[in-house]
């Protein structure tokens, strides 16, 4: 008899160990494509650039301060992210944090979103998934609940970083002058966000901590620098053959224009497509898979890049209108040849520094630290736009790849993406400087089996 309760003791055991070792694999898999259904709404809502790296921030901020709530190791975000509200460690009151990070990463982007009410049918799909798992409805209960306090917390938090007072401010007019931006055809889109520089940053200390080297000094004089820089974009238009190919190829990869125009005669397509932001969330969310890291890691990983590409894009748009210098359309049109077009859409904002190559050297550096200074892996971001997947041995790799995707979109001159460069790299050393600091660590050698590896 005692034999028999033995047996059936480590049968039923065993059997919530595979049902618990389950929900763990479906919880940390279900990350990547809660955090892709954000990037689709923004996608839908056309969201810019620096504000789609807010909307990151805070959605992930109010994820991981429940995650590292419950998980000690973790650093709270109070611990790197300036100002940050401490809140008092949650108790046990029977739910699970991860279900809660999971529904506060939903919760808060439909709260923030402009377009936020789309992401109800996505919650649809993870109470399913839920079910589907056999979780205790009373657990999923009290689960969703503390998501919504986390949430009702960041959101709180997110109120007083100015963003309201953007809306305030007297409209952009563009200067008529020859070395400074002016809209660009087809859409000649007025300026975006001209006044970021205000919003309150994570980690760094102001917009203007990490100015880029100086600038090539604006000329028309053919034996000029800047006349150089800008007869260089129009030659490497030029290319043919498999040089052209390949650097058509990366251009294409790092396009990330949230709202590119096409036109046929007197008509104009508007083609929606992710951001630069969203495609290094995705990396990070792939990276996570390649790694096997489970659900509190990859939430970190997520959150850790998420507040860098905001505060990226503060100190990048501090010196685009500052320096206000002229597209390379814009001058070759006037100056070089007047029926010339960049192989990418020319964006609606100042030239220097080149935001991609700002934004992707500072989340490279992040996370080289994380997961280390090698990492294979293929990124199928651009999928969903019919964009082949590109393989990386690293993230520094990819981000000089993006970097100089720049020049040979014709959208960049050289020095604005070497600056770029440099100014990323800077921010992105001060980060992880910060991070180590406050304790966060590397996040260590491979921990098993993909996971995440859809959207």
């Amino acid at each position: 008899m005692k034999k028999s309760i033995w047996v059936f003791l480590l049968l039923t055991t065993g059997f919530a160990g595979v049902a618990q070792n389950n929900r763990d694999r479906a919880l940390t898999a279900y990350l990547r494509p809660a955090v892709f259904s954000l990037t689709m709404v923004m996608v839908h809502d056309v969201v810019n650039p620096p504000a789609a790296s807010r909307y990151y921030a805070y959605v992930m901020l109010g994820a991981y301060d429940l995650v590292s709530q419950h998980n000690r190791s973790l650093i709270r975000p109070n611990g790197f992210v300036r100002n940050y509200p401490f809140g008092a460690a949650a108790g046990d009151s029977g739910y699970d944090y991860r279900i809660a990070a999971a529904w506060s990463i939903l919760e808060t982007g439909k709260v923030m979103l402009p377009s936020g009410f789309m992401l109800q049918e996505e919650e649809k799909k993870f109470l399913q998934l839920l079910k589907k798992e056999k979780w205790p409805q009373a657990v999923i209960d009290r689960s969703l609940a503390a998501g919504k306090q986390a949430t009702d917390k960041v959101v709180a938090w997110s109120k007083g970083d100015n963003y309201s007072l953007l809306s305030a401010k007297l409209r952009y007019t563009p200067l008529k002058k020859d070395s400074t931006w002016y809209p660009t055809p087809p859409g000649y889109i007025e300026a975006v966000e001209p006044n970021w520089r205000i919003i309150r940053p994570m980690i760094v200390d102001s917009s203007d901590q990490f100015m880029p080297p100086p600038l090539a000094h604006f000329s028309t004089d053919t034996t000029s620098e800047f006349w150089r820089l800008a007869k260089e974009v129009y030659t490497i238009s030029k290319d043919t053959g498999e040089r052209a190919a390949y650097e058509k190829a990366i251009a294409g990869f790092w396009d990330c224009n949230p709202f590119a125009i096409q036109t046929s005669g007197h008509m104009m397509i508007g083609n929606k497509k992710i951001s630069p932001g969203g495609h290094w969330m995705d990396v990070a969310a792939i990276a996570a898979g390649v790694r096997g890291l489970d659900f509190d890691h990859t939430v970190e990983a997520q959150t850790l890049v998420a507040v860098t590409l905001m505060d990226a894009f503060i100190c990048c748009w501090d010196e685009k209108y500052r320096s206000n210098r002229v597209r390379p359309e814009t001058f070759i049109n006037r100056h070089i040849d007047v029926r010339w077009q960049p192989y990418l859409q020319t964006p609606p904002f100042p030239e220097y520094t080149s935001g991609h190559s700002v934004i992707s050297t500072a989340s490279a550096e992040v996370l080289s630290y994380l997961f280390g200074p090698r990492l294979d892996y293929t990124d199928n971001t651009e999928q969903l736009w019919d964009i082949q997947p590109r393989s990386f041995h690293s993230f520094r790799e990819a981000a000089e790849e993006a970097a100089i995707s720049r020049l040979y979109g014709g959208i960049h001159y050289r020095d604005g993406v070497v600056s770029g460069q440099v100014q990323g790299k800077a921010i992105g050393q001060y980060i992880v400087e910060r991070l180590k600091r406050a304790g966060v660590q590397p996040l260590g050698p491979p921990r098993g089996p993909a996971s995440g590896s859809g959207h």
